[in-house]
This record gives C-alpha cells, structure tokens and sequence, in this order.
C-alpha cells in the first residue's frame, strides 16, 4: 500500500510547488510590511505596489479605519459566536443584508462569512443530481471548485465565446428537460486574471431562446463599475437578467466577507442549506460594522469619486501599456495583465529586476492560475495610486521591454538575476 506522505515527498510539487524552495518569501508568499497602499516596503526596501486589491482605496480611508477599531472595541474579535444559524445572527447582519439587497434591486440577500467559501457552497446548494451546470472555461477557482462538487453533468464554453456558449446552452438545455432538471449557467462580471469584462449582456440575451438560470461572480465588478458602483450587470444595463448576484468584499470594499442576492425564496433557502455558513462562524461583528461603513461610502458622492479616480488610473496604464507594444488581452477593468513571452526563467529575472533597479512590485502569474503558456505581470489599479505612479511604471516598463526584447532575460537559470 502507497503511503501519502511518501507519494508527496517524491512529487514534484505541482505547476506552482516545484518552484517553491527557490520562490519562497520572494515571488511566492512575499512580506509586504508597513502601511497598506501604493508605496510599501518590500525585502527591505520601498516599492510602488500594485500588488494589493483595494481599488477604491478604503483600506486606509479614515471613516472606514475608525468604524473597524470601533466595531473592535465594541464588540471583540468573537462576537458573535457561532454560525448564523445557531447562534451568530444579529440586527447588524441583517441591516447589512437589507443594504446589499437594495444596492443591487433584488428581493433578498444574504452574507458570506467568506467569499471563497459562500461562493463554491452556493453552487452546490443550488443544483440538484439531474440538474445541469454550463459555465465559463476561465471561471475563478472558487467558482470551479462548487461545479466540481456538483454530481450532474456540466459543460463548459470557450471563454467570453457567445456562439460556444449558446451551442453548449442548447445541448444542456435539452439534456435538462429529458432528464427532468435545470439549468445553471456560471459566469463572472470581470475575470480577475485577465481584467475582461464577461459577456453578461449577450448571455441574457439568451434568455429569450432558452430557459435557464444565471448567477454570476462579481467580485471584480462589484462596487467600482456602472454608473452607481452595483457592478458589472449595471455596466452592461442587465441587471434585471441576472438571477443571483454575488459580490466580494475582498476587493472594492478592502474587507472580508461577501453576499448572494437574488429572490427573497432562493435567498431563504440558501440560507438552510448553505453548507459553509451553517457550519462555521458567522462573519465576526467588526468586520460587519465596518462593511456597513464601506457601503455608504461606496453609495455616497464619495464612492463616485473614487470609482472616477480608478477608473482613470486603469485606462492611463493601459493605454500606456497599448502604445508601447506589450499585450494586455482584453483587459478592461482594474486588473491588467501584461503578457510575457517566454518562461518562468525569463519572468522570475524580469520580476527581480522590476523590484529590486526599479522598485516596483507586482506579482508573476502562471499556470494552474492561468492557462498554460501564458505568463502575465498583474498590475491592479487603485484609486489610492497617482498619474506618477502610472507615469513611473510605464517607463520602467518601456526599459523592461527593451531588455527583453535584447534578449537580456534569456536561459533557463532560476538562479536570481544579479542585481545593479
């Protein structure tokens, strides 16, 4: 009989674990030490960060900064304690749900203790055996890890391909009416790999050919697009369409947590059957009083503001990227990848070079987080960063791409690449 432990001592590592004696504590699990935001300190030296999802900049906003010590000294890290189904339910998630519900007009919502984990419960709770899944080739891992629970059939389509996407819907479709079940067609608003926009509205569309449901993951869209921040449905002008909405606080909230909003009933019955919120800890109170603050904020005149002032910091560098040649695919939103030729080799001296002779950090991307052969330095705008800072970047940048184009991160050797 195999021993486990042995099988994994033998491996390899993985895609990502094979790098992992010689990435560690520098291109993987890096320390970035001192106060959150653009500029940071990193291997003991500042750097301009682009590294840090805060894109409207609330992580240090005063008002949100005293609501969280508040919310700290009034209630503790426990309370409430226990899962909301017990006993960890109080009038400040439910005033946070109601908010929620009435940001993006639908008839309920409910609260994650965590993103990841609400998310890939959601799926599962959702979809029963005869039922089938349709969804989006570049979904997010959390989104992958709830259809990969699912015991039905499911499909997948060619990334933001709408002629793939209606001809897997139709066979779905109709696998779904002669088996008895469903359809759930999984989407994101924006991919946070790539910085696309998802085809929502021509998705939508489709609802008038087929009958099926649409819950999408708006993590990346939700708070800084369409005119009022309620994401990229509102973008895209179908927020009617879309039957179950969720949003992250991870990103433009700066927080932790997140919520589904949909039907008052499905709403209900999620929260029943809802496997990682029935059977953990409720999303602890200062995180839940701070939340509330950071969405007043985001549906203040403030919050307008600060979406503006993202938003012109994300097309600035990408307009800048565009004109000097590099390739940032279709991105859109405020993640921008800048696309690499070559190999984990080439990158890994690229990144050194960038954070140690330009001091500017940003993190390496590869496969299993991406597709493979594809290599991307992640830029994330903030509306915390400055015209100077795009300035700066996309002159090192310009630098950067002339070395590689001379062919000075050339071979194979991960060994650190010298530094001036």
């Amino acid at each position: 009989m195999l021993d486990i432990f042995d099988r994994i001592e033998r491996d390899s590592g993985g895609p990502i674990g094979q790098y992992f004696d010689q990435a560690f504590g520098y291109y993987m699990y890096p320390r970035l030490e001192g106060e959150l935001g653009p500029h940071m300190i990193f291997n003991g030296k500042e750097v301009l960060n682009w590294s840090l999802n805060n894109y409207l900049g609330l992580a240090n906003h005063p008002e949100v900064r005293k609501a969280d010590a508040q919310g700290a000294a009034d209630w503790g890290l426990a309370y409430p304690m226990g899962a909301r189904m017990m006993s960890g339910h109080t009038r400040y998630h439910e005033k946070l749900e109601k908010m929620f519900a009435e940001f993006e007009k639908k008839e309920d919502a409910f609260l994650f203790n965590f993103g990841y984990q609400g998310i890939f419960s959601t799926i599962d709770a959702l979809t029963a055996r005869h039922d089938v899944i349709v969804y989006d080739a570049e979904c997010h891992a959390c989104l992958m890890d709830g259809i990969r629970l699912h015991i039905g059939s499911k499909y997948k389509y060619r990334h933001n391909n709408i002629v793939d996407c209606e001809k897997v819907l139709a066979k779905a479709c109709k696998e779904a009416e002669e088996s008895g079940g469903g359809v759930l067609l999984i989407t994101e608003g924006v991919y946070g790999m790539t910085g696309a926009m998802g085809i929502l509205d021509k998705i939508c569309a489709l609802k008038k050919k087929y009958q099926f449901r649409i819950m999408i993951d708006d993590a990346h869209g939700f708070g800084l697009l369409g005119e009022h921040g309620r994401g990229t449905s509102e973008e895209l002008h179908c927020m009617d369409d879309i039957d179950l909405y969720i949003g992250a606080f991870a990103k433009s909230m700066a927080s932790i947590g997140g919520f589904v909003a949909g039907p008052h009933k499905i709403i209900n019955y999620l929260r029943a059957n809802l496997r990682s919120q029935m059977y953990a800890k409720s999303l602890p109170m200062p995180l839940v009083i701070g939340n509330i603050k950071r969405l007043e904020i985001i549906m203040s005149p403030e919050g307008d503001a600060l979406r503006k002032k993202c938003l012109e910091i994300t097309h600035a560098i990408q307009s800048g990227f565009k004109e000097m040649g590099l390739d940032i695919g279709e991105a859109e939103a405020c993640v921008t990848p800048v696309h690499i030729k070559g190999g984990v080799a080439q990158a890994s001296k690229m990144a050194k070079d960038l954070r140690e002779n330009y001091r500017i950090f940003c993190s390496i991307v590869v496969y299993p987080v991406i597709p493979k052969g594809m290599i991307i330095f992640r830029i994330v705008s903030t509306a915390a960063h400055t015209m100077e800072d795009v300035e700066y970047t996309l002159k090192a940048f310009r630098e950067i791409k002339a070395k590689l184009d001379a062919g000075e991160y050339d071979g194979d050797d991960l060994a650190a690449m010298t530094i001036q």
